[in-house]
């Protein structure tokens, strides 16, 4: 049975296990490389793994950036592998898409910045989507617009249609805060859908939103599963395989592995199981795993809708 403190505030036995992985991880370089984005045209989809769970999103002519992290340590927490793409190799922002409130999902320094490389380039700053009460976290940063979403709530956003999603995790940035919201989004423009979860354990929510959204392309977490209580929160490989499969969507790029030490598994571990899940699943094919800076340019008009 555990102590009482840990079954009264289990976010403090959360962190305590994050200090001892974080502690574990805490030297050494970072790997990887940045390059330029893949230019997707007005007609089609373009998806860049910026890390983690960052993503530069193409569509409809418009450029989005989903939690777009690009900083080298979340305080103690040190980034393993580099950004694929580096802000000044972004092109003009039109809207950021923040899933919640955790600060390996919404950076500071990072927005700023992200802000400020969209002022030189066009001399306007891109508008932000957050959840329900994390308004204040981001309005000091220079963004044209703040919007707030709940769940189910379709705004159109620089041009585009954003629906906000459930998911099953929490938004706290701290300790108290427990007003905040957290989810996933659906952006779709005339031709073209994707869908990004934000963090989230697997719960019957990714029928739902498939009935009601039909993804093209979902972005799914894979890591942070080890030990086991972490289910609650996040997803196993194989758990994210079944989401894709709740979702209906085309092709499947999976997020949350290989560039924060978050949990106990090893950092190569979430693809293999998810590869290996997807052949045993014959769903090899809809599984593309980008790495940090490659793009998927994806074509209306072509037969597997890849250009």
């Amino acid at each position: 049975m555990l102590p009482s403190v840990h079954r009264r505030h289990p976010v403090l036995s959360r962190i305590r296990s994050l200090g001892t992985i974080v502690g574990e991880s805490a030297f050494g370089s970072m790997s990887g490389f940045s390059r330029r984005p893949e230019l997707a045209g007005p007609l089609q989809l373009g998806i860049t793994f910026i890390g983690h769970s960052s993503f530069l999103i193409q569509i409809g002519g418009r450029n989005l950036l989903i939690d777009p992290v690009f900083a080298a340590r979340l305080i103690a927490l040190r980034r393993l592998r580099r950004p694929g793409v580096r802000i000044l190799h972004l092109p003009p922002i039109d809207a950021v898409l923040l899933s919640h409130a955790h600060m390996d999902h919404l950076n500071r320094p990072s927005l700023r910045r992200v802000v400020a490389h969209t002022r030189r380039l066009t001399g306007r700053a891109p508008a932000v989507v957050v959840p329900w009460g994390v308004e204040d976290l981001v309005g000091d940063l220079g963004f044209s617009r703040v919007q707030a979403m709940e769940w189910w709530q379709i705004r159109q956003v620089a041009g585009l249609e954003i629906t906000m999603t459930p998911a099953k995790h929490w938004g706290a940035r701290l300790f108290r805060d427990t007003h905040r919201g957290f989810g996933g989004y659906l952006v779709r423009s005339a031709v073209h859908s994707v869908y990004h979860s934000g963090d989230t354990a697997y719960f019957d929510g990714f029928l739902r939103i498939g009935e009601r959204l039909r993804p093209q392309a979902a972005l799914l977490p894979i890591g942070a599963y080890n030990p086991d209580h972490y289910r609650r929160m996040h997803m196993s490989p194989e758990e994210a395989l079944r989401a894709f499969q709740d979702l209906g969507a085309q092709r499947m790029i999976p997020m949350h592995f290989g560039t924060f030490r978050l949990s106990r598994e090893p950092m190569d571990e979430p693809v293999k199981r998810l590869l290996s899940a997807a052949a045993g699943a014959g769903l090899l094919p809809a599984v593309q795993v980008l790495g940090e800076g490659e793009s998927r340019i994806v074509c209306a008009d072509s037969v597997d809708g890849v250009c």
